[in-house]
């Protein structure tokens, strides 16, 4: 074992107790960092940033340029970790693929497009901008325009999406213990999008009062599906929601963790810039050594 220390974003010290070995990181778009500099991923379409959180917990343990794997990818789908994905500018392997018996430690951030999360923030911003243009509820009822088209009569779209995604995540979960039975695992949880409620939103993302309290309840239930998983599989979840509340992407540009529709910081619209990539990374540091 390795014991090292770190700063973590709010300037405490921790430390973290290491078992020597490789580590890979696997994920989609949170975790690969689309836009924020400097990006060297291959393929150069999975926009893998060398300051995404997976990087950053590598440098801050020490860890062998030889002993760690970065395969997250944007865009990435829980089917994308067993199966090559392509996208616009190359291929890149399926990430299961990094994982061997000799992997001591994990970090897995998926499922948010399984879930339809970037989908529903599309739909909800869209209706947003409708709901503005018709007078902000002056001629049409009601302040939830984007929620409207998820449930109805009963039935929750979003809700399905989560159980199905569950589904699929506990057989890779399953798989990734397999290939890798001596690792400790954590999946990594998504940090807040939008604050819990209000109207601050409509400019910074074009949201309806209404639907910034149903996104907010939409990625709870991700982040909530994402922990229940993790724990029944025998892995760790890592919360990065709790220490980015407000740091949401309607919060003033120089605290937030995510940017808005029109990024202020090099970061891709509604992902996290580097201090929300650092944020994340203190979060799973933090999980590594709950004690620090």
């Amino acid at each position: 074992m390795i014991t090292l220390t770190h700063d973590d974003s709010s300037g405490r010290r921790a430390s973290a107790d290491v078992t020597e070995g490789p580590y890979v990181a696997m994920g989609d778009s949170y975790t690969s960092g689309p836009r924020i500099p400097g990006q060297s991923a291959t393929p150069v379409g999975c926009a893998r940033s060398d300051h995404n959180y997976p990087t950053l917990i590598a440098r801050t343990l020490g860890v062998k340029a030889a002993d760690f794997r970065d395969v997250s990818c944007s865009g990435a789908t829980i089917a994308d970790l067993s199966a090559p994905q392509a996208t616009s500018k190359g291929t890149n392997r399926e990430q299961l693929a990094a994982l061997s018996k000799s992997t001591r430690l994990v970090t897995l951030g998926i499922g948010g497009n399984d879930a339809g999360f970037s989908d529903v923030i599309t739909s909800c911003v869209k209706a947003g901008i409708f709901y503005r243009a018709t007078g902000s509820g002056k001629y049409i009822p009601g302040d939830a325009p984007c929620e409207g088209q998820y449930v109805r009569g009963g039935v929750d779209k979003v809700d399905q999406q989560l159980q199905e995604t569950a589904k699929r995540l506990a057989d890779v979960l399953a798989e990734v213990k397999r290939r890798a039975p001596l690792a400790r695992v954590y999946v990594v949880g998504y940090p807040a999008v939008v604050p819990p409620s209000g109207t601050g939103c409509l400019r910074e993302m074009s949201l309806a009062p209404g639907d910034v309290a149903f996104l907010h309840r939409v990625q709870h239930q991700l982040n909530s599906m994402l922990r229940d998983q993790a724990h029944v599989a025998g892995g760790t979840y890592v919360d990065t929601y709790t220490s980015s509340i407000g740091r949401d992407a309607c919060s003033p540009r120089s605290t937030r963790w995510i940017e808005p529709l029109v990024p202020a910081s090099l970061a891709a619209p509604v992902h996290p810039n580097e201090r929300g990539e650092r944020g994340m990374a203190d979060a799973v540091l933090s999980a590594v050594n709950p004690r620090g």
